[in-house]
């Protein structure tokens, strides 16, 4: 490997003047033997990783401060005069790769993957495509910014809508109809604006799919996310299997809580209360407390992990990735919905978006994003940026492992809960989640299908379509009673879902990736914690460099989504949770 530096240090990646003499010279650079090609593959993963990094500062500060005029403004600089220029800067790079990798030979064993994800993405480059993805990026930032400035008054207070939940989980249940209606009645507001930038995004997708020769969108996605070991029809499969074996588990969770509550049935205020009338759980005070707590719990779990996550900072930063900053945490005004875990490809550093408003679902979220963060921190040392990074399906296996994992170390000393009643009740809302998540999943998935396998479809049939999923899947709104002047909110529900317009097709993985934590969950039972953390780390420390299958084999657990793998998972659940006190 190369121990000269090819992209300067201090590089500003956000200018295309300072990046293009080197995208020149790599493509022009003489290779002579396979030695030269890896010292070639290095230098095109430093510039890569500069670029990455660029990007992902940019979009870090955008996402934590939507209403911060600069930071929009540069965001947008980059996505509308560098990223159209990058793409066919890849495009020969990744042709004159093939090219190499054919000449040297270096095709199979530690190139399989890179060879293969390459090809793939030279057989899809098409030039007229990149003003279309250009726009799709444009409207996707536009949807942040709308869903960002979503606030509402509510107690006499303005709030941001993560804040809101807290306030559907109290015993009050007039107050949390109150709140319900406040939230639902403000996203309502901007139906409108987020049906259309979805309606511009699907008909760009869609031409984009037709350039490159598929029929649809579907096909082309399948082949730009390297889906190489499963196919639309094996998704159909999956959804099969959620709604003969998930949907009767949500159907009995539902009809209990409408039992426990004493009502005639369940409305769409009556989700996340307390069935037995107790107070809201209050795992933490703040992001710097959560991330103290989620310190301790990392302690208990492993002292590896623990290191790694005090690397990270104290969680008390509110600038985005400024000044180095890993955490953003506390949701305020302006700050964009949702949360995630972004690697900064050149520093090798993660860095962790939420809008944590005191919520044990916000505990959930931490972990996972920690789990995220693991995964990337332990596969840094990989040569090759695109070994850092690993195949979606897997990447969630890191993070929704930890929320499975770190579980019964949740009441640690120090932790998020100090008693066991407490203690159980979490759990008890991850066990009866990691279930019956699966439903929503199927539903967002079958969803997304539905939408690019019609891509000329109205408004109107989508809400159908979207209705006859969440009937179908028992997805929550479906087992629920509703007012005529509630049925807008119902109907347009999946607007809260970010991934649809950002990452379309990114949501199966999730249940992918569900199936292979609660696998490696109960590895943890039946063979010790330490064997199935030895595991985890063991599989993370991969990153993408093998094929999928490969990854899971390497945790010790099975790439299978079928009908009998959603029954063995359940059926561990139901052993602990029938252990649990109510």
């Amino acid at each position: 490997m190369t121990t000269a530096v090819f992209v300067p240090e201090q590089i500003d990646a956000t200018d295309w003047a300072n990046l293009e003499a080197l995208f020149r010279g790599l493509s022009e650079r003489e290779v002579e033997d396979a030695e030269g090609y890896e010292r070639w593959l290095v230098d095109r993963s430093e510039l890569e990783a500069a670029c990455s990094e660029a990007r992902a500062n940019l979009y870090i500060n955008m996402t934590c401060e939507t209403s911060d005029e600069e930071a929009s403004k540069a965001y947008a600089a980059f996505i509308e005069n560098v990223e159209p220029k990058l793409a066919p800067a890849a495009f020969e790079l990744d042709k004159r790769q093939v090219e190499l990798a054919e000449r040297f030979g270096a095709t199979g064993e530690r190139h399989e993957v890179l060879h293969r994800d390459t090809l793939a993405e030279v057989e899809l480059f098409r030039e007229e495509s990149v003003a279309l993805k250009t726009k799709v990026q444009q409207l996707d930032q536009k949807y942040d910014t709308v869903c960002g400035a979503m606030t509402v008054e509510f107690d006499g207070e303005k709030k941001t809508l993560p804040q809101m939940s807290k306030y559907l989980e109290l015993t009050d249940r007039a107050k949390r109809e109150a709140a319900w209606r406040t939230v639902a009645q403000r996203r309502l507001q901007d139906r409108d604006t987020i049906d259309g930038i979805y309606d511009e995004m699907v008909g760009l997708r869609h031409r984009i799919a037709n350039q490159a020769g598929f029929e649809n969108y579907v096909g082309y996605a399948f082949k730009a996310m390297h889906r190489f070991d499963y196919t639309p029809a094996d998704c159909r499969l999956f959804h099969s299997a959620v709604d003969r074996v998930v949907t009767p588990f949500c159907d009995a969770v539902s009809e209990r809580r409408r039992a426990e509550l004493g009502v005639d049935e369940l409305r769409a205020w009556d989700l996340a209360v307390d069935s037995k009338g107790r107070s809201p759980l209050n795992p933490f005070e703040g992001g710097a407390d959560l991330v103290a707590k989620t310190r301790r719990v990392m302690e208990a779990l492993d002292g590896e992990l623990a290191d790694l996550f005090a690397e990270l900072g104290d969680g008390s930063t509110r600038q985005g990735a400024r000044g180095g900053a890993s955490f953003d945490l506390d949701s305020r005004m302006g700050k964009a919905p949702g949360g995630y875990q972004y690697m900064l490809d050149r520093s090798r550093r993660p860095f962790i978006f939420m809008n944590a408003a005191g919520l044990h679902r916000d505990v959930e979220t931490m972990v996972h994003e920690a789990g995220h963060a693991f995964h990337s921190m332990l596969c840094k040392t990989d040569p090759l940026l695109h070994y850092r990074h690993s195949p979606i399906e897997f990447a969630e296996v890191a993070s929704m492992s930890m929320e499975l994992l770190t579980m019964r170390h949740w009441g640690v000393d120090g932790g998020f809960y100090d008693n066991e009643a407490d203690l159980a009740r979490a759990k008890r809302k991850q066990l009866e989640g990691s279930i019956s998540l699966f439903g929503h999943i199927a539903t967002i998935d079958a969803f997304q299908h539905w939408v690019y396998e019609n891509p000329e479809h109205t408004r109107e049939q989508r809400t159908a379509a979207w209705l006859d999923l969440i009937e179908r899947f028992g997805f929550r709104g479906s087992r629920i009673g509703w007012e005529e002047q509630d049925l807008p909110a119902r109907d347009a529900a999946w607007h809260a879902q970010p991934h649809p317009f950002g990452v379309p097709f990114y949501y199966i993985e999730y249940g992918i990736a569900q199936l292979g934590a609660l696998q490696l969950w109960v590895r943890s039972l039946n063979e010790g914690e330490d064997v199935a953390v030895a595991a985890y780390k063991n599989a993370l420390a991969l990153g993408g460099s093998r094929p999928l299958p490969e990854l899971f084999e390497a945790a010790g657990i099975r790439f299978d989504f079928s009908a009998e793998m959603f029954a063995t998972v359940r059926e561990a659940v139901e052993r602990e949770l029938a252990k649990l006190p109510e």
